[in-house]
């Protein structure tokens, strides 16, 4: 391995391959607890396409897994190091090529943060959609390779509604191209939609051309609601969607969650069972926000109000992005990812809360809410060896829930290694085929992200 190792150095600029044991201990996990990471060979730090090409082109040669990475924000094992593996880093890989308002598009690498991206686009009055929670530390490559969603998501869909083209270097380095530049095109089969959630198992993502969307002229409205149950405040989210309103977001929080905030932030949502906070940036947001809040109050919302400022309304809207952080201070969490139909959101959140009952588990649930699409964290002691087991009745329980009203698995997140699992029970034998079909005709080697998704 030490010669391999001298050859790939030669191939790759000076410092760009790591071998230091304490230094690739902060390139062997992601943000999964419950994921044991292995020990990689080495760390590339990549800082073109060609760097990527390079490092592929030898861990083909070798025969060395390859376990691609952005900022490391995966929740589901997706950027985890296998045992004698090269982790390719993508995270210096930070240009943003090319910024056009006229056709509203950017190209953007995959080390670019998206909330910088998001920036840079605001400089022309224009905005990058996708929203996740770590919108200030995710990258562009990992949002693309997971198909990351996030708060804006029921009015301006995930990251794949963003992305018309990639920069895509294949096993054993050659550079694809896909996609295009116009608004329309059908040429070929859909590769961006391929690569676009494919989590690293098929290529490296380098690059993207993505789509923009005019930033809204007036800060958007926001709604708070308070409701005596979650189960309530999933009902007025239904009452919203089906009075045909276009909320930017739908974001609910149940009461463990808002006494996590409270007791890391003395926010003043201690004693609310379920919170509803609701934005409209459209056109017409002040009508918009007052018809969420009216819907609120008619469907039994123990306090309701709406912004009165663009201040109120970040205020709010920081609220909702504390919930991760304030329930990771109480303990290892796991965090997980369901999605359901919208109209099986309340039936949904009653299955959750019966399930940590039936498991004795703690479970605070958010949701993005106008997606159907909800994330029930595990809070267990910290320190232990693995996941407790009844943590993983509860979860198994709910994925089940979740795929017999007609939901999926992972709504954003992916399903990296603590899902490959549930997998089949979703997708079905054909389509399981299918997808291996593709996994062997593009990585017959098997050697990218191995272990991950299939």
């Amino acid at each position: 391995m030490n010669d391999a190792l001298s050859q790939l150095r030669s191939a790759l600029p000076d410092a760009a391959v790591i071998t230091d044991p304490d230094v690739m201990a902060a390139y062997r996990r992601d943000e999964t607890p419950a994921v044991t990471a292995g020990q990689p060979c080495c760390v590339v730090l990549a800082r073109t396409t060609q760097d990527v090409a390079a490092a592929l082109t030898w861990a083909q040669q070798h025969w060395v897994p390859v376990v691609p990475r952005g900022a490391g924000t995966s929740l589901a094992g997706g950027a985890t190091a296998t045992d004698g593996c090269l982790v390719l880093s993508t995270a210096q890989m930070t240009a943003i090529r090319e910024l056009d308002p006229v056709n509203e598009i950017a190209v953007a690498e995959a080390g670019v943060l998206n909330a910088d991206l998001d920036r840079a686009a605001a400089a022309h009055g224009l905005m990058y959609a996708p929203d996740p929670s770590s919108t200030e530390i995710s990258t562009i490559g990992g949002n693309l390779a997971t198909n990351a969603g996030g708060l804006r998501c029921v009015k301006y869909g995930v990251t794949r509604d963003s992305a018309l083209g990639l920069e895509v270097v294949l096993a054993g380095g050659p550079v694809l191209q896909t996609g295009r530049r116009t608004v329309k095109g059908v040429t070929g089969y859909d590769l961006t939609g391929l690569f676009v959630g494919s989590e690293g198992t098929l290529g490296v993502i380098t690059s993207a051309t993505l789509r923009l969307r005019p930033r809204p002229v007036r800060y958007p409205r926001t709604v708070a609601a308070s409701f005596a149950s979650f189960g309530a405040a999933a009902g007025a989210v239904s009452a919203i969607l089906a009075a045909r309103l276009r909320p930017s977001m739908l974001e609910l929080m149940d009461a463990a969650t808002l006494r996590a905030i409270d007791d890391w932030k003395n926010a003043g949502f201690g004693g609310v069972e379920a919170l509803l906070i609701a934005q409209d940036d459209g056109d017409e947001a002040d009508r918009g926000a007052a018809a969420m809040l009216a819907i609120c109050q008619r469907e039994g919302a123990e306090t309701a109000d709406m912004s009165a400022s663009e201040a109120e309304s970040r205020q709010l809207l920081e609220l909702r992005r504390m919930a991760y952080p304030a329930l990771e201070r109480l303990g290892a969490t796991l965090t997980e990812d369901v999605c359901v139909p919208r109209s099986a959101l309340p039936e949904m959140v009653g299955r959750i809360e019966r399930a940590a009952q039936r498991h004795g588990v703690f479970i605070a649930t958010v949701a993005h809410a106008g997606d159907g699409n909800l994330h029930p964290l595990f809070v267990f002691d910290r320190g232990l060896p693995e996941v407790p087991a009844d943590v993983w009745s509860a979860a198994d329980e709910i994925f089940r829930e979740a795929l017999e009203l007609g939901g999926t698995l992972t709504g954003e997140h992916g399903v990296g290694m603590i899902k490959r699992r549930w997998l089949a029970a979703e997708l079905g034998p054909t389509s399981m085929a299918v997808h291996h079909a593709i996994k062997k005709a593009l990585d017959p080697a098997g050697i990218m992200n191995p272990g991950k998704v299939l």
